[in-house]
């Protein structure tokens, strides 16, 4: 992604994930949260020639290419732009099940089962305090690995290839599941898009 950042496409209509994630959620989410992120950014690199030149991604994954003055700005805003364009992907209506081959063997090699690796995930996210992000990589070994980072942070910008990832900000679920996010996360695994992740995972490798 570079400079001037701009709102991504979907991919699907708004409506397109009910009923596991309702249509008034996907427009706020996209339209609202996601453009004020691309807004943000775009003003904060605004008179910093030298950053717009980088892909987003390079960026964050190495920080300190950001002049201190405006490095928190760049982690919040350009994360809620990376991390927001990547979850869009990790959603299908045609989504859902276990995935195939090489990255089921990954997870296998690296959980001991998809169940097992499903029910890590699940906790993981129902146990993120406030506001994140889980996050499967995979670190400098080729390893799978499991996070989460606060706010808008990447597993980016500690050396790691992110290839899944979900929001467990509220907004991403506060309409439909109020305070249920549970809810939200059983949900989700209905839709989870598991052929973007094995092509995420391919390249990662």
């Amino acid at each position: 992604m570079n400079y001037p950042y701009k709102l991504p496409e979907l991919g699907y209509a708004y409506d397109a994930l009910e009923p596991y994630i309702d249509k008034e959620t996907m427009i706020l989410h996209h339209t609202k949260h996601q453009q004020a992120y691309v807004n943000n950014l775009n003003g904060i690199l605004e008179n910093h020639p030298e950053l717009q030149k980088l892909p987003l991604e390079a960026i964050l994954g190495d920080l300190n290419v950001i002049p201190a003055s405006i490095r928190q700005g760049v982690i919040d805003q350009g994360g809620g732009v990376l991390n927001h364009t990547m979850f869009w992907t990790m959603m299908s209506p045609r989504g859902g099940g276990e995935p195939k081959g090489a990255l089921l063997e990954a997870i296998k090699a690296n959980f001991g089962s998809f169940d097992a690796f499903r029910d890590q995930f699940t906790q993981t996210a129902k146990k993120l305090f406030g506001s994140g992000w889980v996050w499967i990589s995979l670190n400098k070994d080729g390893k799978l690995i499991m996070s989460t980072t606060p706010n808008q942070e990447t597993p980016l910008s500690e050396g790691m290839k992110p290839i899944m990832c979900f929001d467990v900000w509220e907004h991403a679920y506060y309409l439909k599941y109020q305070n249920r996010r549970p809810e939200y996360i059983d949900a989700w695994w209905h839709i989870v898009n598991w052929d973007q992740i094995d092509e995420n995972y391919r390249k990662a490798e």
